[in-house]
């Protein structure tokens, strides 16, 4: 068997984190078997190392290897993608088509964002993943293939079972052996080197002097939190690597590149859980108070067009009298804004005014005025989400992903929403 330094040179892993070298030792232990792993940690990380170790590793590394993205699949198509579909099954499937798990037969499928699967994919996945079987959508014929599978996940999963997100009996079978790649604010050792390698590498590709960082910045890049984790490590080392022309660096200018949210290195306690329930209650009431708005609205135009189509305002008031308690709330003095209402709607002649002079309309229009108010546009949740839409993806240029993030939602919700209501 290969040593973990030979495994890090062939896949050109850095970093000598004794949490780092375990997960690294874990793999090439389980490697040889079929058992069926779920590799774990933060998004960044690099969780996608793992599974391509495992495969090469194996007696599967000469069939196919797979990666499949399951948070970039619609939900729609997802059991088609991974499990192929009969001519006719759906509108659009217009010839026969392999999934991966038929054309991986032998191989190993890497499902990476396994959290984000629905639920009936899930209960296809937790078949084969028992006896090697699977139906092609629009098939009743059962076939069978041998495929190893690798998972990855960087979110809690079980509070995701918790929520009944993700079926727990399919967690127990994807987690035989669970490997855990650790943050990079954890590999304190490591940060500096994976920098200089990531600012060796952009300095040869883009032909300029390497980028050195000053003692004083060295310290700001240890002491900073890496929300990103790896991915965001190198993407700061390309942009000084391109951008800055002076190729010693400070620590103020490498504190221009990192977010201020997260330049510290503190311990905090947050309550994730605590958080959605927190979003979820004020969704909650907004929802409530935008239909309370609607119903006095509607009962305001009602009450409005009574008073418009009769002579007797008095009277009106008197047998609506528990309407108007109820928008305006029970006081014994009215404030300076419902005797303006009241004024407005008891004037025998209303006037509207406009930049060009004021029109009276005679007791003989109030009737067609009250209806021009009847019909003016209510309140519709929908349009308000179409238009939150249309703005968080013109601000995101067209990315999805971006404005799924900005709107507290997921892509592929985001993306049945775009498809429903034809964005």
């Amino acid at each position: 068997m290969e040593s973990v330094q030979a495994i890090k040179q062939r896949f050109e892993l850095i970093g000598n984190d004794p949490m780092f070298n375990r997960a690294l030792e874990k793999a090439m232990q389980v490697a040889p078997t079929d058992i069926s792993v779920l590799v774990t940690g933060e998004s960044g990380v690099g969780k996608e190392a793992i599974p391509k170790i495992i495969h090469s590793l194996s007696h599967r590394k000469h069939a196919k290897y797979i990666a499949v993205n399951c948070g970039a699949i619609p939900e729609g198509t997802i059991d088609s993608e991974l499990f192929g579909h009969e001519k006719g099954a759906f509108t659009g499937a217009t010839q026969t088509r392999s999934g991966y798990f038929e054309v991986a037969d032998g191989g190993t499928i890497f499902l990476d964002e396994v959290g984000e699967l629905p639920l009936t994919t899930q209960v296809r996945l937790l078949r084969v993943l028992e006896n090697g079987e699977f139906l092609k959508v629009g098939s009743s014929q059962v076939q069978k293939t041998d495929v190893r599978i690798v998972a990855a996940t960087n979110i809690q999963m079980f509070e995701a079972i918790k929520k009944g997100k993700f079926r727990d009996d399919l967690y127990y079978r994807l987690s035989t052996v669970e490997i855990n790649i650790p943050p990079l604010r954890d590999r304190q050792g490591d940060i500096h080197l994976l920098f200089r390698k990531f600012a060796s590498d952009f300095g040869q590709k883009y032909k300029m002097p390497t980028v050195r960082l000053t003692e004083e910045a060295t310290q700001l890049l240890l002491r900073y939190r890496w929300p990103g984790n790896i991915r965001q490590l190198r993407n700061i080392a390309e942009q000084i690597s391109v951008l800055e022309k002076n190729r010693d660096i400070a620590k103020n200018t490498l504190q221009s590149y990192l977010p201020s949210a997260a330049a510290n290195n503190l311990p905090a306690i947050v309550d994730t859980q605590k958080k959605e329930a927190d979003f979820s209650n004020e969704r909650e009431i907004l929802y409530k108070v935008l239909f309370d708005m609607k119903s006095d609205l509607n009962d305001l135009k009602k009450l409005t067009l009574e008073l418009l189509k009769g002579d007797n305002g008095e009277k009106v008031q008197e047998e609506h009298e528990n309407l108007i308690r109820k928008i305006y709330g029970d006081k014994k003095e009215p404030t300076k804004a419902e005797e303006a209402v009241t004024e407005v709607l008891q004037l025998p002649e209303p006037v509207i005014e406009n930049n060009v002079g004021s029109k009276v309309i005679a007791p003989e229009d109030r009737y067609h005025f009250a209806e021009e108010i009847e019909e003016e546009e209510t309140l519709s949740l929908q349009e308000k989400e179409v238009e939150l839409i249309k703005k968080s993806l013109d601000r995101n240029r067209g990315k999805r992903k971006a404005a799924a993030a900005e709107l507290g939602i997921s892509e592929r919700t985001l993306y049945r929403k775009i498809k429903q209501y034809d964005l």
